[in-house]
């Protein structure tokens, strides 16, 4: 619950926060949110916020889940319920102040051994910690770099996928420049959220590709059968770039015999 100056899209910091909030509930619970309970957590959410900052304390998912259950209403009860695994429970790893140094040049998030329950929340998280980071350099006047790896995971869940999607058009409007990787573009543009993500982005790097691939790219960017070529059994360094409208190829061959070279293979017998 970590939140910067000048943090979300608008100007009430406080209500978009309530809206990943409301995120966060939405994932931990398939059946949805009702208008009551909608209503207890953006209160209850206010509340901790205004509390906190009167106190001078950090705000975490503990204090939210207290502040839930002094509320009378019968739905709130069941809200704390449903936030205790998370918060008192065994899965609490995202409910307390972090002991990551946040003020680090250069972090990395792993979601590698999150578990099934954890994995959406966690990607969440994440991305609002990459919110508040952007923030804040843009507030100093600072350029951040973000790199997102299998991207296609953040898509997988639909809370994420949304929430990410917003997060996106954030960080261009901040200085920041992100980047997403992967290799599983099928999966990826089955997502609306990622396919506008994709064709609103200025450049793109396509190396080779499979045909369900190609097809796909092709009717999004609008790529000739000719210049498909260029994504066709190509070789390792070779591939096609689009900066703006424009479609350019590219045959970028590394020698291998260079010290370069061995810093930056990633092949396993290299």
């Amino acid at each position: 619950m970590d939140m910067t100056e000048g943090y979300g899209e608008g100007l009430n910091p406080v209500a978009d926060k309530s809206e990943f909030i409301l995120s966060l509930f939405e994932q931990l619970d398939k059946k949805g949110l009702g208008a009551k309970q909608k209503s207890i957590i953006d209160r209850c959410t206010s509340l901790v916020y205004s509390e906190c900052e009167k106190n001078n304390e950090i705000p975490t998912l503990i204090k939210l889940r207290e502040k839930l259950l002094e509320q009378p209403e019968k739905e709130a009860g069941e809200l704390a319920l449903s936030l205790e695994l998370f918060t008192n429970g065994s899965l609490n790893i995202f409910a307390h102040k972090t002991n990551v140094d946040t003020n680090n040049r250069i972090i990395s998030y792993d979601i590698y051994n999150l578990g099934k329950q954890l994995k959406a929340m966690g990607l969440l998280v994440i991305t609002d910690a990459l919110i508040n980071r952007v923030a804040d350099n843009y507030k100093k006047g600072k350029r951040t770099h973000i790199f997102i790896d299998e991207i296609h995971v953040l898509f997988e869940n639909e809370y994420s996928a949304t929430f990410f999607n917003s997060a996106w058009r954030q960080f261009r409007k901040r200085n920041a420049y992100p980047t997403a990787i992967t290799q599983n573009v099928e999966s990826l543009l089955a997502s609306v959220e990622s396919r506008t993500m994709l064709s609103n982005s200025e450049f793109i790097v396509m190396l080779n590709q499979a045909t369900s691939d190609r097809e796909k790219l092709a009717d999004l960017l609008s790529i000739s059968d000719e210049q498909l070529s260029y994504i066709t059994n190509s070789e390792a360094g070779c591939g096609l770039i689009r900066y703006g409208s424009l479609l350019v190829p590219f045959i970028n061959e590394f020698p291998k015999d260079t010290k370069l070279y061995k810093l930056m293979t990633t092949k396993p017998g290299e």
